[in-house]
């Protein structure tokens, strides 16, 4: 249940309009006693709300995405099955862009708790749960898409990143690559280190090394894999392919190979998660892992729904959707030898 301003009242030893003085500055409270009544708002995790007591028992309407990088078109095909699914059912949607930070996503989570948002669609900025346990705390719904996270019971819904990281380097391997380089992510997303254990996963199940040195951890950007792939080319023995970690990634990484007088797939070979649209690129069309953007965003608004009108099983769900993996021959063949 959600934390009421007479859990803080009571907490602190005070009555609920003193509380109500201290959240809204008004009316005479000694600073022992507005110490006293913050540190119960502190220690409960009460959010003030700010639509009035008339609205406190009413629904509003509305849910929010929470999205990590609305510029990459992966997320913004997400957002139209959500929208979709939402305005479908009544809703109207609030998008919330934190660039993968954390700060920027605390400062969206407590502005919508204070809205009192009917729920919440939360892509983590990193794998910890407090957000998350933040928003339960409020009596507030939440699900998780794309990424995991640790210590805490929530619905996710999300594609099979470390599947489809597999079947890229099975495919990778099979043309005979062996000197390929991982340009990943961040080490504090666990859709990176999904991919990741798919990539090393490849290579145990065909009776290969994968040294550490193989895979070069950065971001979900095209400013990081434009650097890492300039690293990856520095490497010795240079690599005969690239597994760029998502679409932004990837696209980064042309623009290097570019700079660099490399052509794909001539002198070097690159697969990706995701497609990359071709506003993004002029390189050739990759073999990739496609998610399943639009669905996804539908299945977790539909999730979302459900759980705002307390319908279906109360167990919490994980909703995991395949990848496909697109081959395209643009890539060559390298010697096996």
């Amino acid at each position: 249940m959600a934390v009421t301003i007479r859990d803080v009242a009571k907490q602190a030893g005070v009555a609920p309009v003193t509380v109500s003085r201290v959240i809204n500055n008004s009316g005479v409270v000694s600073p022992k006693t507005r110490q006293s009544v913050q540190t119960a708002i502190d220690e409960l995790g009460y959010i003030p709300n700010m639509l009035g007591p008339s609205l406190r028992s009413q629904q509003t309407m509305t849910l929010a995405f929470v999205v990590t990088d609305i510029t990459n078109p992966f997320w913004t095909t997400v957002t139209r099955g959500v929208v979709d699914v939402a305005q479908t059912s009544g809703y109207s949607t609030i998008l919330c862009n934190t660039d993968e930070s954390e700060d920027k996503q605390e400062q969206y989570i407590q502005m919508l708790l204070r809205r009192r948002i009917d729920g919440i669609l939360l892509v983590p900025a990193s794998t910890s749960p407090d957000p998350i346990k933040l928003i339960q705390k409020q009596g507030i719904p939440v699900i998780v898409l794309d990424r995991q996270v640790s210590d805490v019971d929530v619905d996710i819904v999300r594609a099979d990143s470390e599947e489809g990281a597999y079947q890229l380097t099975l495919h990778l391997l099979s043309q005979g690559h062996k000197h390929i380089i991982m340009l990943a992510g961040p080490r504090s997303v666990s859709t990176a280190l999904d991919r990741v254990n798919g990539f090393r996963r490849g290579f145990n199940e065909s009776g290969l090394e994968l040294h550490e040195a193989q895979v070069l951890w950065g971001s979900f950007t095209q400013e990081s894999g434009y650097h890492l792939a300039k690293k990856a080319l520095d490497m010795a023995p240079k690599p005969s392919a690239l597994f760029a970690g998502n679409n932004f990634i990837a696209a980064g990484a042309q623009t290097a190979l570019r700079e660099m007088n490399y052509r794909i797939p001539e002198d070097i070979v690159m697969v990706a998660v995701d497609e990359i649209p071709p506003e993004f690129t002029i390189d050739p069309v990759l073999t990739v892992a496609k998610q399943p953007a639009r669905e996804m965003g539908k299945q977790a608004a539909h999730l979302l729904i459900e759980r705002i009108k307390g319908e279906g099983d109360s167990a919490c769900k994980q909703i995991v959707l395949p990848t496909e993996l697109i081959i395209r021959n643009f890539n060559g063949e390298r010697d096996k030898s």
